[in-house]
């Protein structure tokens, strides 16, 4: 049978699965729903299956990751799992706002602000940003944005601490990282001119690069090695507290995140200086925040004691009163979450709700794919990619080719994906944001 028989539509917005690990809470509408992969439920399923598994949910953008959805977030006591961090540790988005008119975004303007920002940030796999000595390089993996001067109030957070006597292993091609710095990179990230009827936004998304990539790497590796999975198992890798690798992945993760950190600091320097020397005003950050990372949280209303909450491609999302706001500009307002949508949809900045406890406070990190790669470069022609993003008036790479497989019918409608949150009341939208200007490297 089916195990999309097996679940069962709850009157609050979202189904409810139960697997032999014990139920997932899937938090579709209906038509997302009909539109999910049957083979996800195996995937669902592993979820559960980690050691110390206590809840599980899964976003309205969930598609195939590694073992466990894309779109998964998973609270443990304590295990730290490997897939579902993944190897784009710390990736995450931030957003940009001006005041800035929309109607000052003329086609002449749209295309310098392009070009200026491509001559400044990396693009594409293996780009090069900032080199920096070994010494600078450990100041920003254990300092994130402090170490670049930064206390910013506007971001989830500005550091995540490293224990003192960790180091990234010698042998690591996670030293990549030292050469990245403001970079990047290719795949779905992207910087974005966006508008919200009004006003000009910029919104980027990259994460951890070669860096985060390297120490997921070595890490998937020594969890393979210490529980003795095939290679075909091996995104089911995880370490128990009691690993001799749980300490040293933790600090991974930490590391991870604080280079993704800096990385979309130093991007968003470069980006606000294009924004300033092509519309001569200043575009101010809104918020910053990530979406692959496993993390120590207290949740007193959900769970007894601190858990460690792996968000894999899904956003925190803490709503006003949440204690862990305590002290924050946020903590009567809940904190901003920004959801891009693909390069020819609109994108979204939330605000949580209380009902975002039932998704262990955390929602969707964007529109979700619906198309493989592989699919879309098969089924979609250049041409028929570059005029579509003419037709729906959003230059790409300052007029240069669009990536097939970024193009917008490679993603959920980002719409549907937003009522699926709004009807679960997991968030309500603050503001609605369309694509002048994407920006993406090729692979």
């Amino acid at each position: 049978m089916s195990w999309k028989s097996a679940a069962r539509r709850d009157p609050a917005g979202f189904y409810r699965w139960r697997t032999e690990g014990g139920e997932v809470r899937i938090f579709m509408s209906e038509a997302l729903f009909a539109e999910m992969e049957e083979t996800l439920g195996v995937q669902m399923a592993n979820a559960r299956r980690f050691p110390g598994v206590v809840d599980v949910a899964v976003t309205p953008d969930a598609h195939h990751g590694y073992g466990v959805p894309v779109g998964c977030v998973i609270a443990t006591t304590g295990t730290l799992a490997m897939g579902p961090v993944g190897y784009d540790i710390g990736c995450g988005i931030a957003a940009l706002r001006s005041e800035v008119p929309r109607d000052q975004a003329t086609p002449e303007k749209v295309g310098d602000f392009s070009r200026r920002v491509m001559s400044r940030v990396g693009l594409g796999p293996g780009s090069k940003g900032e080199h920096v000595s070994k010494e600078r390089f450990q100041e920003i993996i254990r300092g994130g944005a402090e170490a670049l001067g930064a206390r910013r109030g506007t971001a989830e957070r500005d550091r995540i601490p490293v224990d003192d006597d960790w180091d990234v292993p010698k042998d690591s091609r996670a030293w990549r990282g030292q050469e990245q710095l403001g970079s990047l990179g290719g795949g779905n990230h992207f910087i974005e001119l966006q508008h919200d009827g009004e006003r000009l936004w910029v919104m980027f998304h990259t994460g951890s690069r070669g860096f985060g990539h390297g120490l997921a790497t070595d890490f998937f590796e020594r969890a393979r090695e210490e529980q003795g999975l095939s290679r075909g198992q091996m995104d089911l890798g995880y370490f128990a507290p009691r690993s001799r690798h749980w300490r040293d992945y933790k600090n991974a993760v930490a590391a991870g995140g604080n280079y993704a950190i800096a990385n979309r600091l130093l991007i968003g320097r470069a980006v606000g200086a294009a924004f300033a020397e092509t519309f001569g005003a200043a575009a101010d950050l809104v918020y910053e925040i990530s979406h692959n990372l496993v993390q120590e949280e207290h949740h007193p209303d959900l769970f007894d004691r601190p858990v460690w909450v792996h968000r894999k491609g899904a956003t925190r999302a803490l709503p006003a009163g949440h204690p862990m706001l305590s002290g924050t500009r946020w903590e009567k307002t809940g904190h901003p979450v920004l959801i891009p949508g693909s390069m020819g949809d609109a994108s979204y900045v939330l605000r949580p709700r209380p009902g975002a406890a039932r998704s262990l406070y955390s929602v969707n990190h964007g529109a979700g794919r619906r198309k493989s790669r592989t699919a879309a470069r098969r089924e979609i022609s250049q041409a028929d990619a570059n005029r579509q993003m003419k037709a729906l008036g959003v230059m790409v790479n300052a007029g240069g080719g669009v990536p097939v497989d970024e193009s917008p019918a490679c993603y959920k409608s980002s719409d549907e994906v937003i009522r699926a949150v709004t009807e679960a009341d997991l968030a309500e939208v603050e503001v609605r944001l369309l694509p002048i200007a994407s920006i993406k490297g090729n692979d």
